[in-house]
């Protein structure tokens, strides 16, 4: 009897891991077209952008699994994508290869972090306030990002953005599924992203406004694989990409795993966590995306039960089948991914209640950033800002024993970067 009784509770924990992994593949499913979109961005096509998604999700949760042995999802990190795709290449004109030695380097000193103490010296070098504002500003450029995909708003004659318009069946169609992902977003639906997606493409279809294409994946294997290039690694410009994308990296990370390892009651396990997290972005340099971060929807992996690295495993092996329908999921349009852009970017902004608005020696710079981030339409720049005034201003009212020396070096590369675009170099 006692055998029988531990065999039932092997499959009864089997089958617990087994629905956990399928529900947290279906609730990060989606990232696969949304991140393949927002790589297209970068100058490679939409296939290759989800082949790359696909993989490295992959093999840095299947790593997750195995290695850290914990029921935690490794996907593109939302943010940092539109980081690296808008403000590394185009912002900067990096080629895409110049993009992913960036995407490297970052990745190098995020294991660095993880094996040194150097990850505790940069976060308690940068103040919390421009932390939060540089999730806060993110979330806003995701939201404007989700704003023009979808045709909601658009470049104005007179103005910098002007309303779309509203008789476009393609702007009707996005505002439909926008108020469908929202309903679906605050009912807390399992995979409402997903749903989001599906539904979306579906009135997008019904509306005669959806590109049907070929269903032929028109790829070359060439493709699959990237080499980093390092031809611009002598520019100034190349390694003030390296650094705010290092800094992402670090710090959404940490919290990212901080939270999930306090929901599963294993804090213990935060640093095998962190160095796992931080191997897998080496890879993502190669297969061709943005780097992964440990997925926020780990939240509902953990409420699904998902406890060992079992789950992790079953997700990532969800993850490379979907290698296989690639050529219908080319097929979501804007308008389904849109609304998804727009409530990921509105979860980012409320960090907005983190800041301390009560100490403008802290609220003005982190203002700065928030604003400036998609007003300047670069991550990269609008985080110059913040950071070059939060010296300035502590200096101005007499707080400058505030600022760490690591902050102080950093503002200045900032400030450099600054003076040398306006002289032209």
């Amino acid at each position: 009897m006692p055998d029988s009784k531990h065999q039932d509770h092997l499959q009864s924990n089997l089958k617990q891991e087994l629905i956990a992994g399928i529900i947290g593949y279906l609730t990060t499913m989606y990232i696969i077209v949304v991140n393949g979109s927002i790589l297209s961005e970068a100058g490679i096509s939409i296939e290759s952008g989800m082949i790359a998604t696909i993989l490295a999700s992959f093999v840095g949760t299947l790593i997750m699994g195995i290695v850290g042995k914990l029921p935690l999802i490794l996907i593109p990190g939302m943010g940092i994508n539109a980081l690296f795709a808008y403000s590394i290449v185009q912002g900067t004109n990096l080629s895409f290869q110049e993009g992913l030695a960036v995407i490297l380097i970052a990745a190098v000193i995020f294991l660095i972090t993880a094996f040194t103490k150097l990850g505790v010296i940069l976060k308690d070098a940068i103040p919390s306030s421009l932390k939060h504002a540089i999730t806060v500003g993110l979330g806003f450029f995701l939201i404007l990002i989700g704003l023009e995909k979808s045709g909601l708003v658009k470049s104005g004659t007179n103005t910098i953005v002007a309303i779309g318009d509203f008789t476009s069946p393609t702007v009707i169609v996005s505002l439909l599924t926008l108020f469908l992902a929202i309903f679906l977003f605050v009912k807390n639906i399992p995979a409402n992203f997903l749903l989001t997606m599906i539904a979306g493409t579906i009135l997008t279809s019904i509306a005669g406004i959806i590109e049907t294409g070929n269903k032929a994946l028109s790829i070359t294997w060439d493709e699959l694989l990237f080499l980093p290039s390092f031809s611009a690694i002598n520019e100034l410009s190349f390694w003030l990409a390296v650094f705010p994308l290092a800094m992402i990296l670090i710090f959404e990370n940490m919290g990212l795993l901080h939270g999930q390892l306090d929901m599963l009651q294993r804090d213990k396990s935060y640093k095998r966590a962190y160095q796992v997290t931080a191997f897998s972005t080496i890879t993502c340099a190669f297969f061709g995306t943005s780097p992964t971060v440990s997925a926020a929807e780990n939240a509902a992996v953990i409420a699904s039960k998902g406890k060992t690295g079992k789950t992790a495993v079953i997700a990532g092996v969800l993850f490379l089948g979907t290698l296989f329908i690639i050529p219908w999921i080319t097929m979501i349009p804007n308008t389904a991914i849109s609304p998804i852009l727009i409530i990921v970017g509105f979860l980012m902004v409320q960090n907005i209640r983190h800041l301390p608005l009560d100490d403008l020696s802290e609220a003005l710079p982190a203002f700065l950033i928030v604003v400036m981030i998609p007003f300047t339409y670069s991550i990269a720049d609008g985080m110059a800002f913040g950071f070059i005034a939060y010296p300035i201003v502590k200096f101005a009212i007499g707080k400058q024993r505030e600022l760490s020396t690591a902050l102080v070096v950093i503002s200045g590369l900032f400030l450099f970067d600054f003076i040398m675009k306006i002289i032209g170099i």
